[in-house]
């Protein structure tokens, strides 16, 4: 009898990479790509500012949109810049220097939120290749561990948060009944609103409190604040206008009117 050879094929085990949180050489040549639309860099900044004006922005927290977070994984060095990420606590920086990179670890915690806004060349947002350079959802899920990743693309009004599970997994959250998701790390709640900002007519992210109150832009608290003081003007003119009818009638019945 003649035995047959088996053709069956066991894939090799993948070993766990080594990971090493070292900080770059100030000279390092870091990417300078280009923003993929206008609309990019005005969500990040509009993100930034409602907090800034909230007085949630403190000295200790870091917020960063398009900066590199940089890693050796295996030997080779992993830059990836979210367009948006939070961190509570950065380590502080002498007077006037700028942060250029940002290692974890490092330079203080795993950023608590990253985000992500969807292009319209492909989906690498999605991408969990676990091979150098390495796709963005595997990164932050299995590399850089933070806890929340938030995916939103501007054309379709689309938003998607996950949120790591006890496994180290992301798991894909629901809204709640306003349409928002509550993150944590800021005790604020994310959504969409459809508007106009910078003369741009889009959807856009944007933070509200747990009770449904909207931080405000700044365009917008002083357009509160111009129609607050008109309102004030419109009830002085209307006092006025009050006093002067009631000398007018004092005058017509010949009484006296005291200076």
């Amino acid at each position: 009898m003649v035995q047959l050879q088996s053709n069956s094929y066991t894939a090799p085990t993948r070993q766990p990479p080594k990971v090493e949180w070292i900080r770059l050489p100030e000279d390092y040549p870091i990417p300078d790509d280009p923003v993929e639309s206008i609309l990019q860099p005005f969500l990040a900044a509009a993100l930034t500012e409602s907090l800034d004006l909230a007085g949630l922005v403190q000295p200790e927290i870091m917020i960063a949109s398009n900066m590199a977070i940089a890693v050796r994984i295996d030997g080779k060095t992993v830059l990836k810049a979210p367009d948006w990420f939070f961190v509570s606590q950065a380590a502080p920086l002498p007077d006037m220097e700028i942060r250029r990179r940002y290692t974890p670890h490092r330079d203080g915690k795993v950023p608590e939120i990253v985000m992500e806004f969807l292009s319209e060349e492909d989906t690498a947002e999605y991408s969990i290749r676990p091979a150098f350079p390495y796709g963005k959802m595997w990164f932050y899920e299995r590399i850089l561990q933070a806890p929340i990743y938030v995916i939103f693309d501007p054309a379709t009004a689309n938003l998607e948060v996950r949120q790591l599970n006890t496994e180290g997994i992301y798991e894909k959250q629901e809204p709640n009944q306003a349409g928002r998701y509550f993150l944590e790390p800021l005790n604020l709640e994310l959504g969409i609103w459809q508007g106009k900002r910078l003369e741009q007519e889009a959807f856009w992210l944007r933070w509200w409190q747990p009770d449904g109150e909207l931080l405000l832009w700044g365009a917008e608290k002083i357009a509160l604040e111009q129609q607050r003081l008109e309102q004030e003007r419109q009830r002085a003119d209307q006092a006025e206008d009050k006093l002067i009818k009631l000398k007018r009638f004092l005058t017509e019945q010949g009484l006296e009117i005291p200076e």
